[in-house]
């Protein structure tokens, strides 16, 4: 039966098959991307703060992880091509929703909730339908498409959002989901369907239990920025003196241990648990997994760094920012796409490894590269070594996971998949983000503490304010602020000075860190396979 589906998928034409979930995947990427740089005009649209926007964009990424393993299973249940068709359904409800948003509170039912709903149900239905259409030798190039779309849509989304900022609005975006999913669910049709390994129920202690653990791991790790990691900072809430975002932490993962525990108990006495605890012992899964976290940690930092750098930085505008990260996409896709069509029996462990090395290089020279005096083209050669090691590990690290198990639980997979994911893109964000604050903070006061220019009093007052966290200003801004406030010329210039050093100093060690963390993926790919998947029938 799964061998019919699959020729009736591939009687459609690979291409056209593949092309719904492509855009799918790219869809889904693009939401967060698109509308970091127009956070200020939607916040002002709709009535609400720039810390209401942000708030959005974190519900969205939280409804996302909190149901991503339950929408996983979900398809199992009811089928995946109808899970994705149902997913894609809500996720354009969404967008219409946004796209007509009056005010933060429908704006946040539109695209934090109903679009957050429509992503766990078609990422994890996109693994398993790719499983379900294509054969096993195909899948390496097949994975590499979907996953090279989530991450060009990343790269593109500031452009994309710029565009429709500046030249019409940023509502345009989320109407022009609406007609993209339109364009998807007729492709659909051509799909067929994943095979399912017979009558599946839902496990919703599980659910419960697996959506309460992630939930509170990924909104303290995303609170992080504004509630410090571990000493709370000023009106930030606390228990026992320690930051409440480590007590969310460490909530989030005991709930977790009690999800898995459930879950090897329901499976001993022959139930159907939402995760199949025995998955979680395959070493090859396992291994997929943890460079598909370590993959978008590392991702998700550069992508919060490098757009810094451009737009605050250079005082690039949107356009020109998103204008000098397409780079990255053109690698990007070359390595996702060619890697499998002319190297199709290569080593996946020699593949993932110099992709990680790519990141590392990538890291490295662009942390080298920047400068007080460097332009934006300094990004340019850094950010082709970063697409190359991104296109490297999707070309492999899909058809790992997934060829690891049976077709049969391929949604499972996806599920877990996009948790790993998610969980890996809140970390590296909130982990550059700090990082980033904590360097530029202890330069900005090493600078104006050195510089005679600057009274001990303001230099105390400085102290006692960055406890909260520095703002990462453009020159200019600061500018005006220093101008509004009526402050001495001498003291305005040296805090400047200061604030330019300080802000390549952040960048330089969330940079570091990304860099490091890269490397210590290395020595986890001991798991991925040396050769590549075959099917078991010519």
């Amino acid at each position: 039966m799964a061998a019919d589906a699959g020729k009736r998928g591939r009687a459609s034409g690979p291409g056209l098959v593949l092309l719904p979930l492509v855009l799918g995947q790219f869809l889904m990427a693009l939401d967060s991307s698109v509308m970091n740089v127009s956070i200020a005009t939607v916040a002002e649209d709709v009535g609400t703060t720039v810390t209401g926007i942000q708030g959005a964009i974190t519900a969205y990424t939280l409804v996302m992880a909190m149901l991503m393993i339950p929408g996983g299973k979900l398809g199992a249940l009811i089928g995946r091509r109808r899970a994705f068709m149902i997913g894609c359904g809500i996720y354009g409800c969404g967008s219409l929703t946004t796209a007509a948003a009056p005010n933060l509170p429908v704006l946040l039912l539109g695209w934090a909730f109903l679009e957050g709903v429509g992503a766990a149900l078609i990422l994890p239905a996109i693994v398993a339908l790719v499983a379900g259409n294509f054969p096993v030798e195909r899948r390496p190039s097949a994975y590499g498409l979907v996953a090279a779309a989530g991450a060009a849509a990343i790269a593109v989304g500031p452009l994309i959002g710029g565009l429709a900022t500046t030249y019409f609005s940023w509502r345009w975006v989320f109407a022009g989901e609406v007609v993209i999913v339109s364009v998807i669910v007729v492709l659909a049709g051509r799909i067929a369907d994943a095979p399912t390994g017979g009558r599946a129920r839902m496990d919703v202690v599980g659910a419960v239990l697996s959506a309460g653990g992630l939930g509170a791991f990924v909104f303290g790790v995303l609170r992080s920025a504004q509630w410090g990691w571990f000493q709370p900072k000023p009106d930030a809430p606390a228990w026992l003196g320690v930051s409440l975002v480590v007590w969310l932490m460490l909530a989030g993962l005991a709930l977790i241990r009690l999800f898995l525990s459930w879950e090897a108990r329901l499976s001993a006495r022959g139930g159907e648990p939402l995760v199949d605890p025995a998955m979680l012992r395959n070493r090859q899964l396992t291994g997929g997994l943890t460079m598909f976290f370590f993959q978008y940690l590392v991702q998700m930092g550069v992508f919060f760094v490098v757009p810094l750098y451009l737009s605050v930085a250079l005082g690039l505008s949107a356009l020109a920012t998103g204008a000098r990260i397409l780079p990255l996409s053109l690698t990007l896709l070359a390595a996702a796409i060619l890697i499998p069509r002319f190297l199709p029996d290569v080593s996946p462990r020699r593949v993932v490894r110099i992709g990680i090395l790519a990141l590392l290089a990538g890291a490295v020279a662009l942390m080298a590269a920047l400068d007080a005096d460097a332009g934006a083209e300094v990004v340019t050669v850094p950010l082709l070594l970063i697409g190359f090691g991104m296109g490297a590990l999707a070309s492999q690290l899909g058809s790992v996971t997934v060829s690891a198990v049976p077709d049969e639980q391929s949604t499972e997979v996806g599920g877990v998949q996009n948790a790993v994911t998610n969980l890996g893109a809140s970390i590296g964000t909130a982990l550059a983000g700090s990082i980033l604050i904590a360097a530029m903070t202890t330069s900005f006061l090493t600078g104006i503490e050195q510089n005679p220019a600057v009274p001990a009093e303001v230099t105390s007052q400085a102290s006692v304010e960055l406890e909260g966290g520095v703002p990462f200003l453009s020159d200019d801004q600061l500018t005006s602020a220093l101008d509004k406030a009526g402050t001495a010329p001498e003291v305005a210039q040296a805090a400047i000075e200061a604030n330019t050093a300080a802000r390549l100093d952040g960048l330089r060690a969330a940079l570091a860190v990304l860099a490091l963390t890269a490397l210590l993926a290395v020595f986890f790919t001991g798991r991925i396979p040396t050769t590549q998947p075959r099917s078991a029938t010519p």
